[in-house]
């Protein structure tokens, strides 16, 4: 564990916040009968989705590549990338419920996979950027 502090804050703990909030929204879109039996009929979408903005839009924040960015732009940038990132998830998700078979098993496990998939070349990307910006400097 990292110590408490703002930027381990903004750029560890909340992104590791929105990354089981993104799982859950997986599972949530692509499978809403296991989150009915864990959580009755309650409707957590919109909690889920907004902690996966505020997560992944501090993961961008905190970036190497935008350390020179002015604060309000940076927050610009962060902003719509988290929302990009989560609500371009969520309909990839419904796209894809949709022309899986009737499985529910089968739709967690793609959900749970493609959100892998986008999380983890989203961060290679992120990272690769972020090397070149320190080769410039």
């Amino acid at each position: 564990m990292k110590p408490l502090n703002k930027e381990n804050f903004l750029s560890f703990y909340l992104p590791v916040n929105s990354l089981v909030s993104y799982t859950a929204l997986s599972i949530n879109i692509m499978n809403p009968a296991l989150r009915t039996k864990f959580f009755g009929s309650s409707d957590l979408t919109n909690f889920l989705l907004w902690h996966s903005v505020i997560g992944s839009g501090a993961y961008i924040y905190t970036r190497k590549h935008l350390k020179n960015v002015p604060n309000q732009k940076r927050l610009a940038y962060a902003a719509t990338g988290g929302v990009l990132f989560s609500f371009g998830s969520v309909l990839m998700w419904a796209f894809m419920k949709n022309v899986l078979p009737k499985n529910c098993g089968v739709a967690t496990v793609v959900g749970l996979t493609s959100g892998f998939v986008v999380v983890k070349l989203t961060s290679d990307y992120l990272s690769d950027v972020d090397a070149q910006i320190s080769e410039v400097d």
